[in-house]
């Protein structure tokens, strides 16, 4: 009788043991948005209600109208911009936020001046969402920061962004970020504010958003926003609308004649 309480006991035990195990073991689905493989970012699922609700809560009125206007706004005299010369196209300008995100500054103005950047392509194009380049193989799956390895995403809850914003990619990790940028393309679409709202946004920001456009839902507050574009939104309109191709993981992206960045100056403005 004894042994049979006590074998009753054990499979308990281990059942208990189990669950707690398996339960350990659950993993979250990562983020794939603009990464260095290449994945979809469109395909990126990332609940940010209770977070997004938490945050704006603690926010005064006008926090993100304020906040808006001044990454929106032309650089003052003196202050560091980036001219990235597209062959065929044109040129677009960005300020930056380098106090705000100083390793994503340092990172991509020592690669600009040792001329890193030069000669390569926009190798994943999408319209109404973003231009990504920054890769020396061309594929999605190369380069790496100037300290030889990847360093973290530096986010700052008034950085939103918008159209025309320069940000950092990263991999499916916070700590991935390498060589790659991208330049968000989208502008207002009325359709998203529903699923935008249910995520738990603001109508402040929102408003914003209606404003400035960009691509709130997908990248906020989950990839760097670094610098911004203050003139050339016409090249980098067209540039995403050049004909594509499907790259090798079925995403119709890769253009079919190559966007060669020739140049990126650093200067200072004037």
């Amino acid at each position: 009788m004894k042994r049979t309480i006590y074998l009753l006991l054990f499979i308990i035990m281990l059942s208990v043991l189990t669950v707690i195990l398996t339960g350990c073991d659950e993993k979250q689905p990562e983020n794939t948005a603009v990464t260095i493989k290449t994945s979809d970012l469109k395909k990126e699922k990332t609940n940010t209600t209770s977070t997004t609700n938490s945050v704006e809560e603690e926010k005064a009125e006008g926090y993100y109208k304020e906040a808006a206007e001044k990454q929106m706004a032309k650089p003052e005299k003196g202050e560091i911009i980036a001219i990235i010369k597209v062959k065929n196209f044109g040129e677009m300008k960005f300020k930056f936020f380098k106090d705000k995100t100083p390793k994503s500054f340092e990172n991509f103005v020592t690669h600009a001046k040792e001329g890193y950047y030069d000669g390569l392509k926009f190798h994943r194009v999408m319209e109404e969402f973003m231009i990504q380049g920054g890769d020396p193989q061309g594929t999605g799956a190369g380069g790496e920061s100037i300290w030889g390895k990847d360093f973290e995403t530096e986010l700052d809850e008034s950085l939103v962004p918008y159209k025309g914003s320069l940000c950092m990619a990263r991999g499916t990790q916070l700590d991935s970020v390498g060589s790659q940028y991208f330049i968000t393309q989208a502008n207002y679409n009325p359709s998203k504010e529903s699923i935008l709202t249910q995520m738990g946004y603001s109508d402040e920001l929102l408003e914003q958003y209606k404003e400035y456009g960009g691509d709130i839902g997908n990248l906020y507050l989950k990839y760097t926003v670094f610098g911004q574009m203050y003139e050339g939104f016409d090249v980098l309109d067209k540039i995403a609308k050049v004909e594509k191709t499907y790259s090798l993981t079925g995403e119709l992206s890769v253009p079919v004649e190559d966007v060669i960045v020739e140049k990126i100056t650093i200067t200072e403005y004037k």
